[in-house]
């Protein structure tokens, strides 16, 4: 697909929206809406069999959900995922990791969006005070057993798709270790 002209037709602090005049592989002309938001980091905190997760109302769904901490950068600045990673996790959690490796890559939506996330584990952590910022200040986290986590993915108290591709990928990262 070869792209004609790009228009962009929407921007705020976390995104933009363009719509491209494109042509198609058979020589047809079409438009494709993309929503282009920066990369975000998502991190997995573990403690030895828990996982501490953030809640929080999701505007677009209209419901609390649980998920790991993760975010992008504001005013849609371009950061490093390292330095995001751990940035996220003080700021939603409080937590101070000792280690934080990158274990993964997820394209969120890749039909309609060029936002890709990067996917941490986060070990040996430390306990301190959130510095959440003035949309997170509804959100709360907590720590939960691994079997808990997953009986809330099997009942739907998770349904956050980044977070259920996140623990996949922490699951291959400790079965290939």
């Amino acid at each position: 697909m070869e792209s004609l002209d790009s228009t962009q037709v929407y921007a705020n602090a976390w995104m933009t929206v363009r719509e491209d005049a494109v042509r198609r592989h058979d020589g047809s002309a079409g438009i494709y809406g993309v929503i282009d938001k920066p990369d975000y980091a998502l991190v997995i905190p573990l403690d030895g069999e828990r996982l501490m997760l953030v809640e929080q109302f999701r505007y677009p769904v209209g419901a609390r959900r649980w998920e790991f901490p993760q975010g992008t950068a504001p005013n849609r600045a371009d950061v490093d995922p390292d330095e995001l990673a751990a940035r996220e996790l003080r700021e939603e959690t409080g937590l101070r990791a000792a280690s934080i490796v990158r274990i993964g890559s997820l394209d969120v939506a890749p039909g309609m969006t060029s936002q890709r996330g990067h996917v941490y584990l986060a070990t040996g952590l430390e306990e301190g005070v959130a510095e959440r910022e003035t949309e997170e200040q509804d959100m709360r986290a907590g720590w939960f057993p691994r079997a808990e986590f997953e009986a809330m993915i099997r009942d739907g108290r998770i349904t956050d798709a980044q977070s259920i591709a996140a623990y996949t990928q922490l699951l291959l990262h400790e079965h290939h270790q």
